[in-house]
């Protein structure tokens, strides 16, 4: 059990957490969420000991082990991938070390301490260590070949990967985790859903992927006006009834009977479609005794975002023949690249090596020449794309409104109270608009770029990892913004529940040749035909 006791966070005036009590408990996920800025990531690392509050203590039971996956990327460079992993367990690491050293000095004055620790280390399980790691490591996406090699050696993504290992390793009591799924792919995503789904112990995990949440969270630890509220089930049930909490509040002359049988109904409703079957039971029996009243509004802010097409596209869109790209070190990124896109499709383009798909959008844009092949665009396709590097876009000073202007198509849309109430429907309210884009967040600058993409009125989206650097409020307005555009998408994300609710076609770039269907996210990567496909084409083993 972990307990967090009259928490208090406060830097300068401002106060991020106001007396927090809370409790987590054994056998439970919690995923923690919050607008950026809430303190979610604050909150882990005073949970991990990283940052003292203000006031307020965390107690763990004693004798448990608190694992947190590391965020440093770098921190382990004068290591080994396999030693990294170990180290997770640092009780049993130090034990393994010791011996080590007393084995390579050896002194019959030693074998008495050296009996003691072989002793605790069988007791920890600890001659199985090394192939635990190693499994681990294999079922993350690291091969075999690597698991000797130095971590400084290993390119930034595997890092991730070995580090997650490490936070996963020796089966720890309680598991903090802040974004896991950074840089992961959708296979290496879906074994993580799967190994925490049948985790035993507590997990307090900080997720801007929706379907991930969904999957592993039995709980959601809502940070809000300064406090921690704690909610049974997933991400999607807290969303779902918020908004419903929020349209009854909004209404209030209802009555408060009627108020409460829908209230009712919609977590009958929910209980009868929780998924993941070890913890269906338990999930659904604590889902069966939540009272209506504990469910409140919450004070998030949602982006407006919609789309709207200038003129509507005739039927030709996009046809790409035998399109291929190498990388700057001449290994291929794609070949074959064949596409015949049709209006109103949304395509989700995937590919296990993100430069792939980056470079294929470049070569579209017309900003990248191709090694081979074409690609043509209908006569009345207008094309709006959002690169996943887009700071080419924020190298001058200017500010907000001044920036967004430069896409105004008429006069109206260049006057600035049109400007200010556009930027202000994005968040950026007041003041906000007057900001220089120089200094922008990550996921302001992504608000901006979306905010343009409205203003240019395209025909056809083209979209690289467009949920990065976003919070889930605006992840969540933007998914329902493309499900409602009439027009022609192609896009490329991580997040599992966008991809699955947005595209209607799948195309995947590939070293051998493109494959292309017509199914949902979810079909297509399951699908065992498919499955044996990609191998294939990877090099990969059945």
């Amino acid at each position: 059990m972990l307990t967090v006791s009259n928490l208090s966070v406060q830097f300068g005036k401002r106060v991020l957490f106001d007396e927090v009590q809370v409790t987590f408990t054994p056998g439970n996920c919690y995923g923690v969420i919050g607008a950026n800025g809430a303190g979610k990531s604050t909150f882990l690392k005073i949970l991990a000991g990283q940052v003292e509050p203000t006031s307020g203590r965390v107690s763990l039971e004693p004798g448990k082990r608190m694992s947190v996956l590391e965020q440093n990327h770098n921190a382990y460079d004068g290591h080994g991938v396999l030693e990294t992993v170990l180290m997770g367990n640092k009780p049993l690491f130090a034990i393994k070390t010791e011996m080590d050293a007393l084995y390579a000095d050896y002194d019959d004055a030693h074998a008495d301490r050296i009996g003691e620790l072989q002793v605790a280390f069988e007791e920890m399980h600890g001659w199985n260590a090394e192939s635990d790691a190693a499994a681990l490591l294999s079922n993350l996406g690291i091969p075999e070949s690597l698991h000797y090699n130095d971590m400084a050696d290993l390119e930034a993504k595997l890092k991730v990967r070995v580090l997650l290992a490490q936070a996963l390793f020796g089966n720890p009591d309680v598991l903090v985790m802040d974004e896991p799924t950074n840089d992961l792919d959708y296979d290496t995503i879906q074994w993580l859903e799967n190994f925490l789904a049948e985790y035993e112990n507590l997990v307090i995990v900080v997720s801007h992927d929706r379907h991930f949440l969904d999957a592993v969270c039995t709980h959601v630890a809502d940070i809000d006006f300064g406090k921690i509220n704690l909610y049974s089930g997933n991400y999607t049930f807290w969303y779902e009834s918020s908004q419903l909490a929020a349209r009854q509040r909004a209404q209030q002359n209802r009555k408060a009977e009627e108020k409460a049988k829908e209230l009712q109904e919609f977590i009958q409703r929910f209980s009868a479609n929780v998924a993941k079957s070890k913890q269906a039971t338990s999930r659904k029996k604590m889902l069966e005794k939540l009272k209506v009243e504990d469910i409140r509004p919450s004070s998030r802010r949602y982006p407006a975002i919609i789309f709207d097409q200038e003129r509507e596209a005739g039927d030709q869109i996009l046809h790409v023949e035998g399109l291929e790209a190498r990388s700057e070190e001449g290994e291929w990124l794609f070949r074959k690249g064949e596409l015949n896109l049709a209006k109103g499709d949304k395509v989700a383009l995937i590919s296990r090596d993100s430069r792939a798909t980056s470079a294929f959008y470049e070569i579209l844009s017309g900003n990248r020449p191709a090694e081979a092949g074409s690609c043509s665009w209908g006569v009345t396709t207008s094309v709006s794309y959002l690169p996943a590097d887009n700071a080419s876009f924020f190298q001058s000073d200017q500010n907000l409104v001044d920036w967004l202007r430069q896409w105004a198509k008429t006069q109206e849309e260049k006057e600035e109270v049109y400007l200010r109430g556009f930027l202000g429907k994005m968040l950026f309210s007041g003041e906000e608009a007057l900001k220089k884009s120089t200094v922008l967040s990550g996921g302001e600058k992504v608000r901006c770029m979306l905010s343009r993409m409205m203003m240019l009125r395209a025909n056809v989206l083209l979209l690289d990892e467009p949920t990065n650097h976003l919070d889930l409020e605006s992840i969540t307005a933007f998914n329902n913004s493309l499900k409602q555009f009439k027009g022609t998408i192609i896009f490329t994300t991580h997040d599992h529940e966008f991809a699955q609710t947005v595209a209607n076609r799948v195309v995947e770039l590939t070293p051998v040749h493109t494959i292309d269907r017509y199914l949902t996210f979810e079909d297509y990567m399951t699908d065992p035909a498919i499955r044996q496909l990609r191998q294939k084409c990877y090099g990969e083993k059945a």
